[in-house]
């Protein structure tokens, strides 16, 4: 269990170790090394998902370490109050950023392991605080840089507990 103790309350989530072993494992070690500690929620649409993991205030971004397997051909979907790891194109790019659903995204799951269709891995799920989640929708956003969609008000993540 992680709980992110953030500007707008507490966030508890479960790690889904069975299903997405790797990036629940790369997950954990992130938080435990309190990578998150002073991370912003940076991208935020509402009726999609809030993105964090990234960016330091004033979006400083952040170094992470290298990239790992996508393993999102588990059989989990990005549903609503369900965390993936965010990537680039590349179907295998993903390293510390997440985001959590705020929907259903079926369109963002697993279909087939090729570029177009290896979607995006679900390994946890928020079990409590998706309240906190949805005020997040609440803030403003506009264009900070070359990025859209950042809050206004940041969202911080001031703690990182790992139980």
């Amino acid at each position: 269990m992680i709980t992110f103790k953030t500007t707008l309350g507490d966030i508890k989530i479960e790690l889904d170790f069975d299903n997405a072993p790797v990036t629940a494992k790369n997950f954990q070690q992130y938080a435990e090394d309190g990578f998150y500690n002073g991370t912003i929620f940076h991208r935020v649409i509402k009726g999609f998902m809030a993105q964090g993991g990234g960016f330091a205030s004033g979006m400083d971004e952040k170094v992470s370490r290298e990239a790992i397997k996508n393993e999102a051909n588990n059989g989990l979907s990005n549903a609503r109050g369900t965390l993936a790891m965010a990537r680039t194109q590349d179907p295998h790019s993903a390293s510390a950023q997440f985001f959590i659903n705020l929907v259903d995204n079926d369109f963002l799951n697993f279909k087939s392991e090729d570029m177009h269709g290896w979607g995006y891995c679900v390994f946890a799920k928020v079990v409590e605080g998706m309240d906190v989640v949805d005020k997040m929708t609440l803030i403003d956003t506009g264009r900070m840089g070359f990025h859209d969609d950042v809050p206004k008000e940041e969202i911080l993540i001031k703690e990182t507990l790992v139980e």
